[in-house]
């Protein structure tokens, strides 16, 4: 098992760029370890010394120490060079950012010559590794480093944010500090029990661990949003040609982004979208509309339609409020019975006053419906919001929510061994064998922020991150 580690985290210095490939007006490469300080000092030629936390000035050296002067090649850019000295840096060790220009030549070349002076290159997230090593993050809190970086909508970058300020550590802490005093107590009734200390009873037990679950059940209960919040969800627009589907699909995405003509079939093939709707991602598909198809295109496209209904986590059928049900339809609204499924009934603005036989249909099947017009508006706010609700569950984002599977799995097998330790201590099972339930269950939940986590299981984690962090 790997343990968190001390302030010293390794004795090699590693580099890489930590700014995207490509062109752009700034570009970073950073060192981290004993040497750093000493390499970056022949990369550049520093305008004043170096010291903990402040930027200086530099030229960018187009070679190595002497070997520029020698050679007169002297500065190929400028550059703002910051160290952070061991251990008030990000990962506990001598740190150094050299900001220069981001041209993909220069800093090759900053890259290059600082491997020539005997750094090594870094893996993809050792930087942040280094960090969790060094005890300077939790695991749970190097994990959101990533999520940050991958965040794509406001509500994700503040999820990561807040995780990565110890929101969940701080929700699990509690629960673990109980769970080591109840251990701590049966250990002593057991080790001191011919010395007159008193065993402790089942009912004080009982009552314990009683006390544990509540908090762990709603941390479990929050993946449920979590999940969606850091993956998101796909929402297939389904209904027969000719209704308004790529209208709708380019109300919800505030662009023509579907292509939209007055003949039924115009959409062949899928067209995707990714929105973020109140903070939460939201892959739209539009399908092509759901009838016999006359062409092998059309077919090929209504067979994609198929598999897009079935794969989606969420549908939104399209009616037209100027037609009735066809057999189709009523097929398509009982199969979306029981799964999450909104109607949204197209084209309200032409509709009769008594041209109701498609509300009388979905109204039927018990799907949630409301009325819509693609052309004026109308009910696209209220299509959101619903939308949006049927995503969430109606749940409200809580600070510290589970948003990864290998979190909701610590927690769910902390709650089993909790579970398991309930029943055993209900049949007046012996305290040695409650404890090995209830020593499973601290050992869930320090997988959780990696004070007990294998290093396969590191290795899987931190090789997810970019190069660079």
């Amino acid at each position: 098992m790997q343990l968190m580690g001390g302030p010293e985290t390794g004795t090699d210095t590693i580099a890489a760029i930590s700014t995207p490939a490509g062109r752009g007006g700034i570009g970073i490469v950073r060192l981290s370890g004993p040497q750093a300080g000493a390499i970056a000092a022949q990369l550049v030629r520093l305008r004043q010394p170096l010291e903990h936390g402040r930027a200086r000035l530099a030229d960018v050296l187009d070679g190595v120490g002497d070997e520029a002067e020698r050679g007169g090649s002297g500065r190929i850019d400028e550059a703002l060079v910051t160290w952070f000295a061991a251990p008030n840096s990000y990962t506990a060790d001598d740190v150094v950012e050299i900001a220069a220009h981001g041209s993909p030549v220069v800093l090759e070349l900053l890259l290059r010559r600082a491997l020539d002076l005997g750094a090594r290159l870094a893996e993809p997230g050792e930087f942040t590794e280094r960090a969790f090593l060094a005890g300077r993050l939790d695991l749970t809190q190097a994990e959101a480093v990533r999520d940050l970086i991958e965040a794509q909508t406001l509500t994700q970058a503040r999820q990561a944010a807040s995780q990565m300020g110890g929101a969940l550590s701080r929700r699990v802490q509690p629960v673990k500090q109980a769970l080591v005093e109840l251990i701590a107590l049966l250990e002593a009734g057991i080790d001191f029990a011919e010395d007159d200390v008193d065993v402790t009873p089942a009912s004080e037990i009982a009552r314990r661990i009683g006390e544990l679950t509540p908090a762990l059940t709603a941390l479990e209960a929050s993946f449920g949003r979590g999940r969606i919040v850091h993956d998101g969800l796909t929402l297939a627009i389904v209904g027969r040609p000719n209704v308004g589907k790529s209208s709708l699909f380019n109300r919800l995405v505030e662009r023509e982004r579907a292509i939209v003509t007055a003949t039924p079939g115009t959409t062949r093939d899928l067209v995707t979208e990714r929105i973020s709707l109140d903070g939460i991602p939201l892959e739209l598909v539009d399908t092509a509309g759901l009838r016999e198809g006359r062409e092998e295109a059309e077919q090929m496209g209504i067979a994609r339609s198929r598999e897009a209904l079935a794969d989606a986590a969420l549908v939104l059928v399209v009616l037209d409020a100027t037609q009735p049900l066809n057999e189709e339809e009523h097929r398509l609204l009982e199969a979306v019975q029981g799964r999450p499924a909104l109607v949204a009934v197209n084209k309200s603005d032409l509709a009769e006053a008594g041209q109701a036989a498609a509300e009388v249909g979905f109204g039927v099947a018990g799907v949630s419906a409301l009325r819509t017009s693609a052309l004026t508006g109308e009910g696209i706010a209220a299509l959101r919001e619903r939308i949006l609700a049927l995503a969430t569950g109606g749940a409200a984002s809580e600070p510290g929510m589970l948003t990864s599977l290998r979190h909701h799995q610590a927690i769910l097998a902390a709650l089993a061994a909790l579970c398991d330790a309930a029943q055993a201590n209900a049949g007046g099972i012996p305290h040695e064998m409650i404890l090995l339930d209830l020593y499973r269950g601290l050992g869930a939940l320090d997988s959780l922020t990696g004070q007990t986590t294998s290093d396969d299981i590191l290795n899987l984690i931190f090789s997810t991150f970019c190069i660079g962090k």
